[in-house]
This record gives structure tokens, sequence and C-alpha cells, in this order.
């Protein structure tokens, strides 16, 4: 007996209902995207290692899925290493490419790439797969896709308010409830000065980041384990219990980070920020949260992540500035800012609050029923015309019983069905049956169009 096939854990299969609910999801985030002047671009599926190594981390670096090489790739492997079962030295022998683990660093590279096609500032989207060698759990998967805008070539905090804005939007459009919360990797650099730990900033906004999931003992915990002393770990409890309205959290911060010029930079930052959201009168509620630390190492400026309220789940969009990431790839002093919306989790979030338009979801609104080879070409015709006009519509390709095909109509969700017989031919018309109130009448092509239509 053959055995049932299966697919990888953390990844999933899609009807053409969930599609249809995906695409609403895409259609929805891209008309937004659209609206404020930005441009698609696609990039590979894979990057080469050297593009890729190095970008997120320690601990995102490991969650790379790496693509073996083609042939005989033991080939040129140290055979030590081989013997010694040393794989990561072994592994940067056999692999030189990998599935990208997001779509940032792949556009920074595209933009040092093709730095002489484009003009700045450029004004991109892109949405597609990304890939993680995550464990897999509810909200996170090992293959999802993400919805990424970015502007790069402009260091204007205008390009911050605008990510705002877009966000206000396409989760109006969707009709979910959220909240922003921001922050500055520049105020956090200051809060590890003035605790006397500068040269512990990534150890520190690693552990931050992770407040929400494993609390304020064990992020404290991972804080002394990576040698950070306990005075400045009691220096740090104040700042992020910080509490209050924005403004209080602002004013206490110009207090605290006095000493520190770059925290004094990113509490400026914020300040012009939310003036602008003030004065734009944006409808999400966006505070300013010092908890918010964004684990990946390129962020230098504001950080952005956006949280559904009516479900326990993850952050469904986030993102921030990078002013260094087109510079590992050899082009200076051009500054970037960019959110990502996790299409996945935005799609488990509108399906346990059933938040899709019935029309969004709809496949075909009207089924013509096969009496014949004669019935089946008239309807052909008129067939033509109402899809012209728009309206999605098919007929059912056998001359089957018809219980056989107002069941496929019924699976299929189907709105209306259309029978053209003898009488009907003879008359020109059609037999319009709605399927949800069981109604019948006799109508042209033109009636028809606009009962549906």
């Amino acid at each position: 007996m053959a055995q049932k096939p299966s697919i990888p854990k953390g990844t999933r299969d899609f009807s053409p209902v969930e599609m249809a609910k995906r695409n609403y999801i895409f259609d929805s985030i891209k008309s937004v995207f659209l609206k404020y002047g930005y441009q698609p671009i696609e990039t590979p599926a894979m990057e080469n290692l050297s593009t890729l190594m190095g970008k997120y981390g320690e601990e995102g670096d490991k969650l790379l899925f790496k693509i073996l090489n083609s042939g005989d790739f033991l080939a040129k492997a140290d055979e030590q290493l081989l013997a010694d079962k040393n794989s990561v030295k072994t592994t940067t022998q056999i692999s030189e490419k990998g599935l990208r683990y997001d779509l940032t660093v792949p556009f920074a590279r595209f933009v040092v790439q093709h730095q002489n096609e484009i003009s700045f500032p450029f004004k991109r989207y892109q949405i597609q797969p990304v890939w993680r060698a995550d464990r897999p759990q509810k909200g996170r998967y090992r293959e999802f896709y993400q919805c990424d805008v970015d502007v790069v070539g402009s260091d204007s905090l205008m390009n911050e308010v605008e990510l705002i804005q877009i966000v206000d939007d396409v989760y109006k459009a969707l009709n979910i409830n959220v909240l922003v919360k921001m922050n500055n990797r520049k105020i956090l650099t200051g809060i590890a000065e003035i605790i006397g730990e500068a040269d512990k900033i990534i150890d520190i906004t690693v552990a931050i980041d992770k407040l929400d999931k494993i609390g304020l003992d064990k992020v404290n915990e991972e804080l002394i384990s990576k040698g950070i002393p306990q005075e400045a770990v009691d220096k740090l409890q104040p700042i992020i219990n910080l509490s209050g309205t924005t403004e209080e959290k602002i004013n206490t911060l110009k207090t605290v980070l006095a000493p520190s010029e770059i925290g004094m930079k990113g509490v400026e930052e914020m300040e012009t920020v939310f003036s602008y959201l003030n004065s734009l009168e944006v409808e999400t509620e966006v505070e300013l949260d010092l908890t918010l630390a964004r684990g990946l190492n390129y962020y230098t400026g504001a950080i952005f992540e956006v949280k559904a309220l009516d479900v326990q789940i993850g952050s469904i969009t986030g993102g921030g500035r990078y002013d260094d990431l087109t510079g590992i790839f050899g082009l200076k002093n051009v500054s970037g800012v960019g959110i990502s919306f996790g299409a996945d989790r935005i799609y488990d979030v509108m399906n346990q609050l059933n938040l899709y338009p019935k029309e969004s979801i709809a496949s075909t609104q009207l089924l013509f029923i096969n009496f014949g080879e004669k019935e089946a070409l008239y309807s052909l015709k008129a067939l033509k015309q109402i899809r012209q006009a728009g309206i999605k519509a098919e007929l059912y390709p056998d001359n089957a019983k018809m219980k056989k095909q107002m069941t496929y109509a019924n699976k299929k969700e189907i709105l209306f069905v259309a029978m053209a017989g003898e009488d009907e031919m003879n008359q020109g018309k059609l037999t319009l049956k709605n399927m949800t109130t069981g109604e019948q009448q006799l109508v042209t092509v033109d009636e028809l169009i606009n009962i549906i239509g």
C-alpha cells in the first residue's frame, strides 16, 4: 500500500476557499501600498548565504534554511571536519545558498545591485513567501508570506509617519482592531549607555524583546547570563516598567537620558513622529513602548510592532529604520525604513473573527445547467455576454442528472443557477433560480446581469 503523502511541518496547503480569503488580504494590502506610491518588485526565493548570514543576529542565522550545493556536495568538504561532525564549518563548504529569511535583506541587496537603475528615494512593496527553520506552533510557520513596504534613500521622519498611516489604512480596510507599539533603537542604545553597558546593547535588546513571551523574571535571568551585572539590571527595571501617556514617557526619558547624546536623539525623533500623528488624527492607537526592541540587528532608529486587540496572537506587523543595511553591501549613507505585514497571522486573525465580506470569498456567482449539446451551445453564447459584464459564471461541463449538477452548485456555494431548455430557447430567455430563496424567474440575459451584477 502506497504511503500517504504529507507536507513538511510548519507548512500548509490552501483550498480554493482559503486562497480566496488570502487573496482578499493580499489585494487589500496591495491597494493601500499603491495608493501611497509604492512600486512592486520580486527577488529570488534563494539568496547567496553571504548575502543572508550575519544580518539577523546569531539566533537568526541558526534559523536560515541552507541549500546543499548541486551535484556531489561532499566532494570538496574537509574530511577532518566531517569526521569531527563539525556541522557549522562543514555547512560553509557544502552550502552556498539559502532560502530567504525575510524580504528586507534581499531588498537591500537589490538596491545596491540596481542602484544605477532606480531613483531615490525608492519606494517599493514586495509580497512573497519567506522561510525560517523555527519550531512550528500556533501563529508561527516555517513557510509564510510577508507583505513588505519600504522606502530607501531618505532620512525624513515623514516616512515613519507615512508607514503608520499605511498601517492605519490597511487594518481599517481589513476591519481588524489593532494597537501600534513604537520605540527607537537610539533610545535603547541610550539606556544601555546610562546603565554602563553600552557594549551589551545587542544582548539587552534581544532579551528585552522577549518580555511578552517569557516575562520580566526570565528576561532578567537572561541579561545576567549574558554577563550584565545585577546593578545594571536593577537600573534597567524602572525604565522597562515606565508607564503613563506617551507625552509623560517622553518627558521622563528627557531627564533619564540627558547624559546620552544618542538616547536624546531617539527621544527627539519619537517626539517628532508623535506630533505629526496627533496633527493627522490617525485613528489607530499608537503608543510608545520602551520594552519593544525587535531582535533584528539591522534596526538603528524607529521600530514598530502591531498587535491584534481581539485575538491572542503574536505581532501581525513589524519593522523599523535601518541606516546601515545597504552599507553592508558597499552602498554607504543610504537610510531606509519599512514595515512587514505578516499575511499568515493576519489570515489566522481574520479566520478567528470571521471578518471576510461574503462577496470576497465567493468564487462562481452563476452556474448554467447542462441539458445537452444544443442547450449548452445556447448557454455558452449567453455566458460570453455575462462574463463580459464582470459576473463569474460557468457551465457544468457534462449533461449529468439535474440532482448532481445542483449538488455541485450547493457545494461551491453558488448563489444563482441558470437553466435554458426548449421553452427558454424559443423565447430567447433563461430561467434564473436563486439558490438561497428558491425563487425562480424567466429573464433575458440583460435582466439576469442586472439582478446578479
